[in-house]
């Protein structure tokens, strides 16, 4: 095998495992903006996100939404597909949507299709038609869903639309158990997620969604671990996922112990999965927890609304050592420890949590939890209640990554939403860029500098003569690391709907070892 093949494999290597899957070609660096002689930086070409069931609701309303901002360097085709899970091809292409064999329609002697083979054909076309499929990067695209059979989504970018392709769905639910406004952002399949934060008690009906979007079936264990430590689980050991489908797992149904707080851990045996938790209860509305970013000793749980009235911690660290949490609160003018929550202590395997009250007192805030010399792993998500006495509403917010160079928040609005961005450690710079609307609109772009050890709730830009929603692209200048949410907030019967999302960085370009570059220590 000579160098040049083994450089070009080690490029696509670098790919897939930013992307679960990735295929790559050689592009002309130049055309990209990088030199020749190193490492580029490229737009990845394909990859893949997944959206899990939006609602159980027969009142639920549903918007998805598709987008890819507009890459330097990027592909001049391509294409950007999201399909119902339950509609997804057999690979053989010997089952229908629904996973049954086919039946052809009986035919006339003059080789006519019955009215029975008209509706198996309408039903096939059906299956194979996408619920959202993007036209042009720097534009989003919205699908809305009634009731309780929106589906799952399972989709794939490649081309122009690869890079920083984003998918997002949110929910309103007029009322009943999780009324309000639920969002999530759609997400890469992986092979491991936490979930601190969820709740086997009977106030609350919580799911773990898992979608499978491959050919074959993937086999997943949930470990739920409380205040004690492991539950004993009845059933959360080698659950099947079937390929192509979506897969919801009611909580309390793995346990017989019910307990306010608790934390998942999704390990996949085998294939791959996206997972997410659906909290909804009874009394304070609900939303989407997503994944927690992996155990760190250090932690920034971005953009807790101004006006909550309730913060309650929870965190988990995995093992066997007991650790002391210092807690702070980026706020606007710096870094401040919350009176009375200066140290919080976590006891090794138990989930611990932890009533912060009205934190943020009126004002922008992020939470950061630090271990000593960084030393024990956690994981911690916050769930953030606002409005008044009977009139609440819950969301939640997991420990987030950093945007190392893009992320974007989609469904906004020109009213209702709230961009927060915090630099715990640093100042930094950043560009937002509010795209064209999906029913029109100029994109506009602003500069904004985030102070170190800070949080802003920033003014972001609205398309100028806007119709319809819009995308918030967030790009790093200098500085930093940053973290940053998004909030969209109505107000529906006196109640505060809201829901909270961090943005991950889009993880839409790539390094990719220049071709002349010697790899030759790979043959030994």
């Amino acid at each position: 095998m000579n160098r040049t093949t083994l450089s070009l494999i080690a490029g696509a290597t670098a790919l897939a495992a930013v992307t679960g899957f990735a295929a790559v070609s050689a592009p002309d660096p130049e055309a990209a903006g990088q030199r020749t002689g190193a490492a580029a930086t490229l737009p990845v070409e394909r990859t893949g996100l997944l959206c899990p069931r939006p609602s159980t609701s027969d009142l639920a309303e549903t918007t998805y939404t598709s987008f890819t901002p507009v890459t330097e360097g990027a592909d001049d085709k391509g294409t950007a597909v999201l399909r119902s899970a339950a509609q997804q091809s057999a690979p053989d292409g010997n089952e229908d949507a629904e996973g049954e064999d086919e039946k052809d329609g009986e035919t006339t002697e003059k080789g006519e299709e019955t009215e029975k083979g008209d509706k198996d054909a309408a039903k096939d076309d059906k299956a194979d038609r996408p619920v959202l499929q993007l036209k042009e990067p720097g534009k989003p695209v919205t699908a809305e869903a009634d009731g309780a059979d929106a589906p799952a989504l399972v989709g794939t970018a490649d081309g122009r639309f690869a890079s920083g392709w984003t998918a997002q769905q949110t929910t309103e639910v007029a009322a009943g158990t999780g009324r309000g406004l639920q969002g999530v952002a759609c997400s890469a399949a992986d092979t491991q997620f936490w979930f601190p934060g969820a709740s086997t008690d009977d106030s609350r009906t919580d799911y773990i969604h898992l979608t499978n979007p491959d050919d074959s079936a993937a086999v997943v264990d949930i470990e739920l671990y409380g205040k004690d430590g492991e539950l004993e689980t009845t059933v959360g050991e080698g659950i099947t996922v079937k390929p192509r489908s979506a897969e919801p797992v009611l909580l309390s149904t793995l346990t017989a112990e019910k307990q306010t707080d608790v934390t998942v851990h999704v390990v996949v045996r085998s294939g791959r999965v996206g997972a997410a938790v659906q909290a909804l209860d009874d009394e304070t509305g609900g939303d989407w927890l997503p994944a927690s970013a992996d155990p760190s000793g250090r932690l920034v749980l971005p953009g807790i609304p101004k006006d909550a009235k309730a913060v309650r911690l929870v965190a988990f660290t995995p093992g066997d050592a007991d650790v002391d949490l210092k807690v702070r609160l980026a706020a606007p003018s710096g870094l401040i420890t919350p009176a009375g929550n200066e140290t919080l202590h976590l006891k090794g395997g138990m989930t611990a949590a932890f009533d912060l009250g009205d934190l943020t007192r009126g004002e922008a805030g992020s939470l950061v939890l630090t271990a000593p010399d960084g030393s024990v792993p956690v994981v911690a998500a916050v769930r953030v209640l606002r409005g008044e006495e009977g009139k609440q509403e819950s969301a939640f917010i997991p420990a987030a990554r950093p945007i190392e160079t893009r992320a974007t928040a989609l469904d906004n609005t020109a009213k209702g939403t709230t961009l927060s961005v915090t630099a715990p450690e640093g100042g930094a710079e950043i560009k937002v860029t509010a795209s064209a609307g999906t029913k029109g609109g100029t994109p506009q772009t602003k500069t904004y500098s985030i102070k170190s050890g800070t949080t802003q709730d920033i003014g972001a830009p609205v398309p100028a003569g806007l119709k319809g929603g819009y995308a918030l692209t967030v790009e790093t200048r200098s500085g930093g690391p940053v973290y940053a949410s998004r909030t969209l907030a109505s107000t529906e019967g006196g109640v505060p709907y809201f829901t909270v999302q961090p943005l991950p960085d889009d993880r839409g370009m790539v390094a990719v070892p220049d071709a002349s570059e010697d790899l030759s220590v790979l043959q030994r």
